[in-house]
Formats: C-alpha cells, structure tokens, sequence
C-alpha cells in the first residue's frame, strides 16, 4: 500500500484517474464512488480537473480501511477499486464544526468552538500571491478563526481567473468550469485550515450589476455550479456553506428558489458542514430588512446581518440555532453607512451580541490601498486587539445560557454605553461567584476581593464599556 493510500482521520483523500476526453466533460462525463467502511457506505461525487485528468475526494471521520468503487457513463471510469488506511487525527485536526446544545458550536472531536469571524470577500481574485501572502500572515497573528470569502466576482471588476471558463471582455461559459480558478482558491482554503480558521463559502451574491449574469442563472445551471463545488471542496474539513450573501436583494430569486438550492447543498454534501444563508438590510432602517426563516431544517445556524447586536436575544428566541450576525457593519471610514464605524462601536456590537449567547463577525473598510473585505491585506483598525481579548475571555468562561436560574455557573453583564457606579444583583444564596471587572477598551481585568451571593451590591468603575463576569466558586 502506497502512502498516497493512507490520509489521517477528517483528512482529505484524492484519487486521480485518466479519462475521456469529450467535447464538454462537465457536462458529459458523470464519476461518483462509494466509499465503505464495515456497514457504512458514503457516496461523493468525482469531478472533471482538466486535460484527461478526473479526481474523486474523500473526508473520512472514522479510523480504519475504507475500500470505494467509481461509477461512471464511461467505462474507463466506472468499476474502479481500492482501499484507503486511515489513521488517527494529528494534532491541531478536531473534525469539522457542527452544531451543540441548540445554539453552540463544537468541533467533531468534542472539542469546543466560538466562531471569530472576518470578512475577505474577493481577497483571493485579484492575481496578487504577495497580498494574499500578507493577509494569511495578519489572520495568523489575530484572533480570527472564521473567514466569509467570496467564489463569484462582483460587478465589473475583472479578476485574472474565474469559477467558470472566460473573462470579462470575452464573456463566460456557464457550462463549463476553470479548474486553475478553484484550484487557487482551494489553497487558500487548505492555508486557512492549517491556521484553525473555518472558511465561510458564499456560493452566490446579488452584485452582477447586468455584467455576469450569475444571479439569473436557470436551476439546472445553477445545479450543476453547485455539484462541481461541493465535489471539489466538501472534503476540506474546515469548510462551511454560505448559499448566499444578501438573497433578498436578487430580485430573480424567490424564498422557494432559495430553499431549493439550500436543500440541493444539504444532499449533496455527504459530511454534512455547516449551512446557512445570509440576508441583506437598508442600513438603520428595520422597515426594510427582510429576514430567511432560519427554523427550517435544511438550515444549520442563522448568519445575520443587522447593525442592532442586541437583537440577539430575541433571534435566540424565535429560533432554537446559533446566531452568527455575519456583518454589523464594519470599522473603516468608507461613504457607505455599513462600512464607517469606529472601532470602539464595533467592539461594543460585539460585546452586545456575545453576552447574549450570540457570535459577531468583524470587517474592514478604510478608504485607501484596497479595503480588507475586499481585498485584505493588512489589519488597520482598532477594534481587532480588542476582539482578541473579547476571545480570550469568552474561551475561558462562556456564559451558560442552556443552565437556567440556580443551574448557572458564568454570567456576563455589559453595560455598553452606560455607566453606572454601582450595580445590584440577586445571585443564588445557596452558591457563591467570584466577580472580575472588565475594561473591555482598555483590555484590562480585575479580580474584585471576596466572593458574593444572594442579593448583592457590586461597584463599577462609572465608565462607559465595561462588563461583569461572574463565576461560580
């Protein structure tokens, strides 16, 4: 047995076949294996990678010797056997990320996860290798561990290579996929896996601005779009589904369109990641923002976007899933009112979101050499430091929220804006909590004396900003 024969648990393994040549293999030619262990059987698709060149991927979760079959129109193709050996996960390798205890996430080790996100929406479109360079060595030095990046361009820019055959002048082939494209775009995603971060994949976005021509595509184009991904990207471990970003503003689209491609992902992917689909809003404005029914079930966690993080409490509420608010718009200085906040307001969104048993998503856009979500780069804001150290607290003590009454162990209160001198509390008599002040913009902590319980008095600082954290003893 070869060494290319043996992939570690959660990794990824690649067979590679020579065959026909037809006039549109896409299209032509289908490859799909079963893939056994003991009882179980695990279909995935194979996909079409140029020349004579075909690939199947697989992602075990199980250790031991798995054998598959190929199946195809074509017989040079179909009948295929062999077995794969899988070995223990390495370390630093938890699994995939899946959902827990209604609204939390968990790698599929066990291990626990608390989504960090950033958005890079067109950072690896722009055939520049030394600013994508710079981007992975910014995310490897913050706390960010989930990535929203973009396959489709967006209006008129012109990228040097795209998911589909042709260009911008020459027009595209939506019959026919770029496998140089995805075969880039998959190394950033392999780059980002081995820095921990989850890679958030928008599969489709409204932004065409009448050039492409890819948010009126028919379902059976669309279909075909999707298989050729998930074939070719499912098997990273770290992968996780974004349908679409802003749907509501496709004005092509309907919510039954939607759900159709949702549940087309959903049976198609054979490990199950991660799904979602991500709404738009009129900045400040809550007559004008429409929200997906997260309760359906081909849907995993609900990925918002809204700038009042508060809010949270009630997404929880009408929908037993994790809430990621995926954009609460963006520290920069752009004209646009999503991407101008400070650094200090996006922090407090964060803190607002968080408290409440949510997860917020971080993004920036100065005016300037090309804006991070769109293109990355360098890290220039304010609020990244802070985001870190929101991180580290929160890994350490999440607030219990699934404990109800005398059951919980962490409670975080924030103030936000306020600034109280003092603040009272009815703690259970019969358990005692230490309590830690927080300067959540000065990135300082503090250990008050004691322990408390029952009805209590805790003083404050009377700043704006900061938060409580209490643990039980």
């Amino acid at each position: 047995m070869s060494a290319m024969d043996s992939v570690e648990r959660w990794g990824r393994f690649e067979a590679v076949f020579q065959g026909p040549e037809t006039e549109n293999p896409f299209v032509d030619v289908s490859l799909r294996a079963e893939f056994r262990l003991r009882n179980r059987v695990i279909a995935v698709d194979g996909f079409y990678d140029g020349g004579t060149t075909y690939k199947l991927r697989f992602m075990p979760d199980t250790e031991g010797t798995w054998s598959y079959t190929t199946h195809s129109n074509f017989a040079e193709l179909d009948g295929i056997h062999g077995e794969i050996q899988v070995t223990a996960a390495s370390a630093g390798n938890h699994g995939p990320v899946h959902v827990k205890d209604k609204y939390r996430f968990v790698y599929e080790d066990g291990t626990p996860y608390l989504p960090f996100g950033t958005t890079l929406y067109h950072w690896v479109h722009h055939g520049n290798e030394e600013r994508e360079q710079s981007t992975l060595a910014d995310l490897s030095d913050s706390s960010f561990n989930k990535v929203r990046m973009i396959i489709l361009p967006t209006g008129t820019m012109d990228p040097p290579s795209l998911a589909f055959a042709g260009n911008l002048s020459s027009g595209v082939d939506t019959q026919r996929f770029n496998p140089d494209f995805f075969a880039h775009f998959e190394r950033r995603v392999e780059d980002l896996q081995r820095l921990g971060i989850e890679a958030d994949i928008i599969l489709f976005h409204p932004y065409d601005q009448n050039v492409w021509g890819f948010q009126k595509l028919d379902p059976e184009t669309e279909e075909l779009y999707l298989r050729y991904v998930i074939a070719r990207m499912a098997s990273y471990r770290n992968v996780w589904w974004s349908l679409a970003n802003e749907f509501d503003f496709n004005v092509h689209k309907t919510t039954a369109d939607w759900d159709r491609l949702l549940q087309f992902v959903q049976h198609h992917d054979p490990y199950g990641h991660l799904r979602s689909i991500h709404n738009g809003t009129k900045m400040y404005d809550y007559s004008r923002t429409s929200m997906y029914d997260y309760t359906k079930p081909w849907v995993t966690h609900q990925s918002i976007q809204h700038w009042e993080t508060s809010l949270t409490s009630n997404w929880l509420e009408t929908c037993p899933k994790p809430v990621v608010v995926d954009e609460c718009c963006y520290e920069g200085n752009a004209p646009r009112r999503w991407g101008n906040i400070s650094g200090e307001e996006l922090v407090r969104r964060f803190w607002e979101c968080m408290v409440r048993g949510g997860y917020a998503a971080h993004g920036e856009a100065f005016v300037g050499d090309s804006s991070w979500i769109s293109s990355g780069g360098k890290l220039a804001g304010e609020s990244p430091a802070r985001i870190a150290f929101l991180r580290e607290l929160m890994e350490e003590h999440q607030a219990d929220l699934w404990n109800t009454g005398s059951a919980r162990d962490c409670y975080w209160l924030y103030f936000g804006i306020s600034r109280p001198a003092y603040w009272e509390l009815d703690l259970p008599a019969d358990r005692e909590y230490y309590v830690e002040l927080i300067d959540t913009w000065e990135m300082h902590r503090e250990r008050l004396p004691g322990t408390y319980s029952g009805p209590c008095q805790i003083p404050l600082t009377g700043k704006s900003y900061t938060a409580l954290r209490l643990t039980r003893v």
